[in-house]
């Protein structure tokens, strides 16, 4: 069953799906992208499904999530998850998120405003698979370009 969920007292220690997921989300809230990164599994892949043309739609390997993250803080001042759903599904170590992520958008002062899906995987306590169902014309301003940035 869907539980509203909160980003309060997650930990490192906490492993399961659910818990490990909320954590990420602290840490990108605190804008440590460093220990993000350390959450996913050496073999880990990100995908984007709905990526447009000339942004990645699949991430292989732990390297590559990180150089992507890296400059994450620069594009996106994300200040607030006001919404999270997590839900559980018939396998043990696979979740998926419903969530609202706002802030702003660094280079232009303009609303961060973002809804959206994930299905998480995690293997041995960390993230093994995140495909990231988000609608890239909702960040698709003129003179905004994340491409070359390295994040979206």
């Amino acid at each position: 069953m869907p539980a509203n969920t909160s980003l309060a007292d997650t930990s490192p220690a906490d492993t399961s799906p659910a818990d490990l997921y909320r954590h990420s989300l602290r840490l990108l809230l605190d804008k440590n992208i460093p220990a993000w990164v350390d959450l996913w599994a050496e073999d880990g892949i990100l995908e984007f499904p709905f990526a447009p043309q000339g942004w990645p739609g699949r991430l292989e390997g732990k390297e590559a999530i990180a150089a992507y993250m890296r400059r994450y803080p620069d594009h996106i001042d994300l200040h607030d998850i006001p919404d999270l759903r997590i839900h559980q599904t018939t396998e043990s170590d696979v979740i998926v998120v419903e969530m609202r992520a706002v802030g702003r958008l660094v280079e232009t002062e303009g609303p961060f405003d973002m809804t959206y899906i994930a299905v998480v995987t995690v293997r041995d306590g960390l993230i093994s698979s995140y495909r990231d169902y988000w609608n890239p014309l909702a960040v698709q301003e003129p003179g905004v370009d994340f491409t070359a940035s390295g994040t979206r």
